[in-house]
């Protein structure tokens, strides 16, 4: 018997940022540029990539790319290459401006540690999606199924690339931008009335459908 694939399986993919809408902050000109749109939001996508760590006992040398993202586009902070912390302090330093995304205490540990900057107003997703009673995180592929009704695919092999490397390959923009972005858009998701009970009917059918393919059951 063939191995069932993943409950959400049978949702649509969900549609990821545009290339076009990701911006590589790699020059002072370009660092200020996106101070000045991310000072301007609300609220930003949070998220960090550090170099995968493989011997025993290695111990983390990032994080190597911070990700931010506003409702329309991502930016993306290769930290050795940037030409001043300014900007990144000025956003996540800032009270006014909330920070979410999934599973971020490591994330904001290692900014503290090795950049000096203490992020403010965090929002952890993965804890504050939690129903009544429930113990596990929630990750951002649960959350998109719940809210969206849609599969967020994540590249194992990009996720465990080396983002230290001089130049980011398409895929590592692509899987850093939308890492930070799917994160506000749940949150915004989270702030309209009805929205999860909304996608619930269509979630739901998707996954009786699901049941009586693999499992033969109604």
């Amino acid at each position: 018997m063939k191995p069932a694939p993943p409950a959400d399986a049978v949702l649509p993919p969900y549609r990821g940022i545009a290339l076009a809408d990701i911006v590589l902050v790699d020059s002072a000109a370009a660092a200020a540029a996106a101070a000045r749109a991310l000072l301007a939001a609300d609220a930003v996508g949070f998220d960090t990539e550090s170099k995968p760590t493989f011997a025993k006992g290695e111990i983390s040398t990032g994080p190597h790319l911070v990700q931010l993202a506003t409702d329309a586009k991502a930016f993306l902070f290769p930290v050795d290459r940037l030409p001043s912390l300014d900007a990144l302090k000025d956003v996540l330093e800032s009270s006014r401006i909330r920070k979410v995304g999934f599973g971020l205490d490591s994330d904001v540990a290692r900014l503290k540690a090795k950049l000096g900057i203490d992020a403010r107003n965090v929002l952890d997703l993965a804890v504050a999606l939690r129903g009544a009673g429930e113990r596990n995180t929630v990750g951002a592929r649960t959350a998109v199924a719940r809210y969206f009704g849609q599969r967020l695919q994540k590249s194992k092999r990009a996720s465990t690339s080396n983002w230290a490397q001089p130049r980011l390959s398409e895929s590592q923009m692509r899987y850093a931008a939308d890492d930070a972005q799917v994160a506000l858009r749940v949150y915004r998701a989270t702030q309209k009335p009805g929205t999860e009970r909304q996608q619930a009917p269509s979630l739901a059918a998707r996954l009786r459908h699901f049941l009586r393919k693999w499992f033969g059951r109604k």
